[in-house]
C-alpha cells in the first residue's frame, strides 16, 4: 500500500517523517509512506497534488495539518477528521449579505464532485481507521479575522475549522478517484490574533503523534 501524507508546511509533517524513518525502515515493505510539501493554499495544493498523484499513483492520500476553530469548546490540540469542505470565500459580498458561487447559479450544487454544495469524502468511514471525530470545515484564502466575516460564515456554513488547502484535496482526490482523509488539530480559535494565545508547537505535536499512530494501525492490518 503506498501512503501519501501532504501538509502545507514542511514544519508540519517532518516530527512523523523522522519517527516512521526510524521506526520502519528496513523492517517491513508492506506499506509505503512517503512525505510531501504541497504549498499554502487551494491553487499550490490542487497543483501540487495533481502532480503527486500521476507521478506516484498513490493508494491513500492523508493531508495533515493545523487549523483555526470557530468552535470554543474545543480543546486546542485536538485533533479531528474532516468529511466535509466548503468554499468558504469564493463568491461576492453585497448589501450585506454573502452570496456564494451556488447562490451566484457559477455552480451546480450537486455537480461533481460537490453534493449539495459541498466537498464531501467519500471514503472516510473506510479510512478513518483511528475513529477520530469528523467535523466541517471551511476553506479560506484569507483568514477570518473580523466579528462581522466570521458571523457571516457561522450562521451560512456553521462549520468547526477554517483551513487553506482542504478543499482542493477533497476537489482534486475526488475529481481522480484517489482515496484521501483530512486530520487537522486545532492550534488556535478564530478571530483570535493574539498569537500567545496560540498552540501551534502543542497541536503539530499531537497531530504528527497521531500520525504514527495512524501508520502503526496501518501497518497491523495488513
Amino acid at each position: 500500500m503506498h501512503i501519501l501524507i501532504t501538509a502545507a508546511t514542511e514544519a508540519e509533517w517532518m516530527p512523523s517523517s523522522m519517527q516512521l524513518k526510524q521506526r520502519y525502515q528496513g523492517v517491513t515493505k508492506q506499506i509505503k509512506v512517503e512525505f510531501s510539501t504541497t504549498g499554502v493554499g487551494i491553487l499550490a495544493t490542487s497543483v501540487c497534488l495533481t502532480q503527486l498523484i500521476l507521478q506516484q499513483k498513490p493508494d491513500l492520500i492523508i493531508q495533515m495539518g493545523i487549523a483555526g476553530s470557530f468552535n470554543k469548546h474545543l480543546p486546542l490540540g485536538k485533533v479531528l477528521a474532516v468529511n466535509e469542505e466548503i468554499l468558504g470565500d469564493m463568491g461576492v459580498e453585497e448589501g450585506g449579505e454573502w452570496k456564494d458561487i451556488f447562490d451566484l447559479n457559477l455552480e451546480k450544487s450537486n455537480n461533481p464532485p460537490f453534493k449539495k454544495r459541498k466537498l464531501l469524502n467519500p471514503w472516510l468511514t473506510q479510512f478513518n481507521i483511528l475513529k477520530l471525530p469528523t467535523v466541517k470545515s471551511i476553506t479560506v484564502n484569507q483568514i477570518s479575522t473580523q466579528k462581522k466575516r466570521i458571523a457571516i460564515l457561522q450562521e451560512k456554513y456553521n462549520p468547526i475549522l477554517e483551513g487553506m488547502e482542504g478543499a482542493a484535496l477533497h476537489y482534486t482526490c475526488q475529481a481522480m478517484s484517489i482515496p484521501f482523509i483530512q486530520i487537522r488539530s486545532v492550534s488556535n480559535y478564530i478571530g483570535d490574533r493574539n498569537k500567545n494565545n496560540w498552540r501551534i508547537k502543542e497541536a503539530i505535536h499531537q497531530l504528527n503523534q497521531t500520525i504514527l499512530d495512524y501508520i502503526d494501525a496501518l501497518y497491523k492490518m495488513n
